[in-house]
């Protein structure tokens, strides 16, 4: 449960730079495409975007911590459940759209 709680302060940690605009180096994908690629997205709202994915996720890890402390297995189910359809939200979300280029 220590280690959990670790990983959850983690990516409140990194959620709280990404929502700041900074960060754009620790998105996969992003920090090794060339430079010239780099400016055809708005980096800020890919972030931000980033940003609130990171405390959504460690929101559905609660439930994980939740389960533990109180024996219930369902609320890890369900906090499982969140956390791969949120996963899912996301590659879709982003890949879709051409929501982030400027």
């Amino acid at each position: 449960m220590i280690v959990l709680m670790f990983v959850i302060g983690l990516f409140i940690v990194l959620g709280i730079l990404l929502i700041n605009g900074k960060g754009s180096s620790l998105i996969a994908g992003y920090n090794t495409m060339p430079p010239e690629e780099k400016e055809k997205y708005d980096t800020v709202a890919l972030c931000k975007f980033m940003g609130k994915m990171m405390f959504t996720l460690s929101f559905s890890m609660l439930f994980w911590v939740l389960s533990e402390a109180y024996e219930i297995g369902a609320l890890f189910t369900f906090g499982l459940v969140l956390f791969i359809g949120i996963i899912v939200f996301m590659l879709i979300y982003v890949n879709t759209g051409n929501r982030f280029k400027k």
